[in-house]
């Protein structure tokens, strides 16, 4: 209309205002659906077969709303990108080669990283500056000042972070842990932590072509490690046992699995073992109240002197008993009414489901997650400094309250890895 009347409009006005309002059941949150606003939006950087699992834990949750992935290997991005079309019946999940991008977006709130070891600390740290929330495959770190940058930072930024140590979350792990915090063992004196044998560093693979950086880019993938030839099978998963990629000859991989829970059960959150001791494939700490850790194997399938079946077996002994719990989900103790009540779910210790949720409800209250980024500090920094007195073959003692070794240059020196330019925080 050109120029209406005064009378014409209030006219059209109050036919507007009589017209009923229209709004999606989903945009209110209702029938089982969560409104916009209650939504947490994701995106992720590096995400593999592991990446992957934790990934379908998020997208279980109805909260949850997966937007974007980057990737230095497109195939990886690209099966990403399909599985939230699926799930979520749209085609415009982002996909690129540029964790940046990631981090710049405004509408993301999380980023989960599941990629090679070596990158762990640098995109949480990138992410948590960025303002976002971090869940972190383990270990989340390669050495002592990567484990204190990371909880420095996210501290800093006032960020809620998790550490994929879900056994935190997972039933029977919780119980055993329970059971010696609640003094129902007595007085904690002994926890053990299984771990794998641990081996020197292997030779490099053979130079082979670079490929299409649009389809691998090696550079990229490398990052903050030092320069190193092209092989595929590093980036189909075998830089496992390279010390630039994997560190601490292996033991902060799988020790960050079970060190961790022994540091709960002995209420050890934010101390360290003062020295470690080594007698062949097993590693002993002393924390500074006289509880032993003892690092000793269990293979893949809980070899070893152990009495319960399944990966990443722990014992928690006291004056007044002991108990042991593994992935399988069965559980020992040296007598049965220390078992009174005991989970019956047969959730695996590798399922991360409960973590995810505990990590996302935090989000939302701003509360400290069960793997926080202090709890991962003291947990990541006895495994790296276990493993240096290890590489070193000998003896070494560690402060806790400055998080050095004692009098022992060599072993500091070992604290710490340059980054490559330009990747760095």
């Amino acid at each position: 209309m050109k120029n209406p009347t005064r009378r014409t409009f209030l006219k059209t006005a109050a036919l507007a205002l009589s017209l009923p309002t229209i709004i999606p059941a989903s945009a209110l949150g209702k029938n089982g659906t969560v409104a916009p606003s209650n939504r947490i939006v994701l995106g992720a950087v590096g995400i593999g077969p592991r990446g992957r699992k934790v990934l379908e834990c998020f997208l279980q949750q109805p909260d949850v709303q997966f937007v974007a992935i980057a990737d230095a290997q497109a195939d990886r991005a690209e099966i990403v990108r399909r599985i939230a079309m699926k799930k979520f019946g749209y085609d415009d999940c982002y996909k690129t080669s540029e964790m940046r991008e990631i981090f710049e977006r405004k509408d993301i709130d999380t980023v989960l990283t599941a990629t090679g070891d070596h990158w762990h600390a640098l995109v949480s740290i990138l992410a948590a500056k960025a303002g976002k929330d971090i869940y972190c495959e383990k270990p989340c770190s390669m050495t002592i000042q990567e484990s204190q940058e990371l909880a420095d930072t996210t501290n800093r930024y006032g960020r809620v972070f998790q550490a994929g140590t879900q056994r935190r979350s997972v039933d029977n792990f919780e119980f055993a842990a329970n059971l010696a915090r609640s003094g129902k063992l007595g007085k904690i004196h002994t926890v053990h932590a299984s771990i794998l044998t641990l081996r020197p560093n292997l030779e490099w693979l053979a130079e082979e072509p670079l490929p299409d950086p649009a389809v691998c880019d090696w550079d990229r993938w490398l990052g903050p490690a030092p320069w190193r030839p092209y092989n595929k099978k590093y980036v189909q998963g075998r830089w496992r046992g390279h010390y630039d990629l994997h560190g601490g000859a292996g033991l902060p991989e799988w020790g960050t699995h079970t060190l961790d829970l022994c540091q709960w059960a002995a209420s050890a959150d934010g101390t360290v073992p003062i020295r470690f001791e080594y007698a062949g494939d097993t590693i002993t700490g002393y924390y500074a109240n006289g509880i032993r850790l003892v690092m000793r194997l269990a293979g893949f399938r809980g070899e070893g002197d152990w009495n319960v079946r399944g990966t990443c077996p722990v014992r928690f002994e006291g004056d007044a008993g002991w108990v042991e719990t593994a992935d399988a989900g069965e559980m020992a103790a040296s007598s049965d009414s220390l078992l009174v009540g005991q989970p019956t779910s047969n959730i695996s210790g590798t399922n991360p489901l409960r973590h995810v949720r505990n990590f996302l409800d935090c989000v939302k209250s701003r509360s400290q997650p069960a793997a926080n980024a202090d709890v991962t500090r003291s947990g990541h920094i006895a495994c790296h400094a276990a493993a240096i007195g290890w590489q070193l073959g000998r003896t070494v003692n560690f402060d806790p309250t400055t998080e050095t070794f004692i009098n022992d240059d060599q072993a500091n020196r070992m604290c710490s890895r340059a980054r490559r330019a330009p990747w760095h925080a």
